[in-house]
């Protein structure tokens, strides 16, 4: 009987830890071959011992079995007699390595709940993978994600070379990662790589999409044509995926703290640079002197509290997160807030690339550690929107200086400081983005240093403060220049 196989490889990630313990994460014991699903899905391990540890997924087809099934999504009549399903790994392997590895998914182990934000070096190996679009696709959904990714193609006949390629390779993967990661890694992109799948796609796969993908896909440099993919080229359910991720369950705009802090040459000293950076940009608030404010991309809502703090007159925070939105009601007791204080702040979602009646009228409005989240293709919508609709007397935008990542030791060399951002901008790229934004929509520009603003590579924030024509102030504004962490918003 046809078989298609997945195995998955560790060794000890540390010296407390046996590579067995993978065992648990699977909550399928090493020392037994389980099977599942009336005897079509099993799962053993080739070897396990304390440095090494492989489980393998081992799925058997019936292709007369398949006839007689109920069917599915075929794309031609004869696409139930004449198919590569039994033989290769795509939908159905992913079907059976979700039911079977239900709780690793999920990052659940009741059992060993310290393992599960382990990160593990892991080696995958799936030896026949449909492949549309050959190793150059497999490099580009997977890479990404940190795998060191090897795509053999798989030749139609080895017995006549001249036929060439199939659209089958063999991949192997190695990468370090938590395993629930991994899991939800293969279970996206195993099924987009083949581009099909073996049953009726609908908005409930859309569901699946994003349970799986929703910690990663946003920032994905693919993350359009994985969904488009996974979703077996269907437009419509595309666009509602991303539509979804994008304005409810995306990235928290400017919630980078973790990654930065990592980062940071000189962690706990003085002043942290998220402190500086609220004061400055208060400082500029000040002096503009707005009375209505609108932090758009507010996050988990720590600048807005501190608007709240200096006794603004209307303060709004805005985010496409639903979660980042939930997350500063409770920063700041919304339920609890004396009515008083409650009547002058509002959290709503919106998007800054997105035309909204709501952010418009206000005197200031900010943009913290926020436009490095976007696409670069997308900046003229932000700037549209902002400028051309919203028209804030004063806009206030800060953001990473990419040329003093070189002073983050841990940081390596090309990395952008947090996981999501788009890009990060030298001081010569942002004054060009801020001046030819300013000039296009009636505003003058001034910058100004967030951070200890070093001789060779400048501050590691970089601040700028458009004001309409009316309201055109100094030629440059001032900052703290104070050591301190790097940590955002």
């Amino acid at each position: 009987m046809p078989r298609v196989l997945l195995t998955l490889t560790t060794t000890r990630p540390d010296a407390a830890t046996p590579a067995s313990d993978l065992g648990y994460l699977l909550h399928k014991h090493p020392a037994r071959v389980q099977t599942f699903d009336g005897g079509a899905v099993h799962v053993l391990y080739p070897e396990s011992d304390d440095e090494r540890c492989t489980v393998a997924l081992v799925l058997e087809l019936d292709p007369v079995a398949l006839v007689r099934g109920t069917g599915g999504h075929e794309p031609f009549v004869l696409a139930q007699y004449v198919n590569d399903r039994p033989y290769t790994a795509s939908s159905q392997l992913v079907v059976a390595m979700g039911r079977t590895f239900r709780s690793a998914l999920a990052g659940r182990c009741d059992t060993r709940p310290d393992l599960v934000d382990r990160r593990w070096p892991l080696e995958v190996h799936v030896p026949v993978v449909g492949c549309t679009g050959g190793p150059a696709t497999a490099h580009r959904l997977l890479a990404p994600l940190g795998w060191d990714v090897q795509a053999t193609p798989l030749p139609l006949d080895p017995q006549v070379p001249a036929w060439g390629d199939s659209r089958y390779v063999d991949l192997r993967l190695r990468g370090t990662h938590r395993l629930a990661d991994a899991l939800r890694h293969l279970y996206v992109l195993l099924p987009a790589l083949d581009g099909s799948k073996h049953y009726w796609v609908d908005e409930g796969e859309v569901d699946k999409l994003l349970r799986a993908g929703g910690d990663w896909l946003a920032a994905h440099p693919a993350r359009d044509e994985i969904a488009r993919r996974y979703l077996a080229r269907s437009r419509a359910l595309a666009a509602s995926a991303l539509d979804r991720l994008t304005e409810a369950d995306g990235p928290v705009a400017g919630d980078d703290e973790p990654d930065e802090e990592a980062t940071s040459p000189v962690p706990d000293r003085d002043v942290p640079l998220v402190q500086q950076r609220h004061e400055a940009v208060l400082a500029a608030l000040r002096e503009s002197g707005a009375r209505t404010v609108v932090d758009l991309g507010c996050g988990e809502g720590a600048l807005v509290g501190r608007l709240l703090a200096e006794g603004y007159e209307r303060v709004l925070g805005t985010d496409v997160s639903l979660r980042a939105l939930a997350a500063a009601r409770r920063r700041l007791h919304l339920d609890t807030l004396p009515e008083r204080a409650r009547s002058r702040v509002e959290l709503v979602q919106s998007s800054v690339t997105s035309s909204d009646a709501r952010v418009a009228g206000f005197d200031a409005a900010v943009l913290m550690e926020v436009v490095e989240h976007l696409d670069l293709a997308r900046l003229g919508a932000m700037e549209r929107a902002v400028l051309g609709i919203a028209r804030p007397r004063t806009l206030v935008v800060t953001t990473p200086n990419a040329e003093h990542n070189v002073r983050y030791p841990r940081l390596a060399a090309g990395a952008l400081r947090h996981h999501d951002h788009r890009f990060e901008w030298t001081r010569a790229q942002f004054r060009a983005w801020a001046q030819q934004a300013a000039a296009a929509h009636g505003y003058t520009v001034s910058f100004a240093p967030v951070g200890p603003d070093d001789p060779d590579v400048g501050p590691p924030t970089q601040l700028a403060v458009l004001r309409g024509r009316d309201e055109a102030g100094p030629s440059s504004t001032t900052s703290s220049t104070t050591t301190g962490t790097e940590a955002d918003r």
